[in-house]
């Protein structure tokens, strides 16, 4: 939180936050993800977020990007990447019916993922 509010001082037009939610409890984790909407919506600062908290990122993100080994596999608009079906399993651990899967069945896929 200090290295935002440092950051903020400079009154940046874009800002680069790389895992802001690492270590921190989810109380915490939900209020920096308002905290970064909250500069993206009141002070029109672009941000650039680096974030393996898929679901969390998505909720305030207007535009992905999906990462594996250092390539793009997949991007869109928010709303298309929420409802992508390999989203859903690999990165947010849903089944097909939209319920949560335990981790055990989320690290032996099932099916392979559709852009490998």
């Amino acid at each position: 939180m200090v290295s935002i509010g440092r950051a903020l001082i400079s009154n940046p037009k874009i800002m680069l936050l790389d895992e802001p939610s690492m270590g921190l409890s989810p109380l915490l984790v939900q209020e920096i993800f308002r905290i970064i909407k909250t500069i993206h919506d009141d002070k029109g600062t672009s941000i650039l977020l680096v974030e393996q908290n898929a679901p969390s990122a998505l909720d305030i993100a207007d535009y992905g990007y999906v990462m594996e080994n250092g390539r793009i596999v997949l991007d869109g608009k928010q709303e298309a990447l929420k409802d992508n079906e390999d989203v859903k399993e690999f990165y947010m651990g849903l089944s097909e019916v939209g319920k949560k899967k335990s981790y055990r069945d989320v690290k032996h896929y099932k099916r392979r993922k559709r852009w490998l």
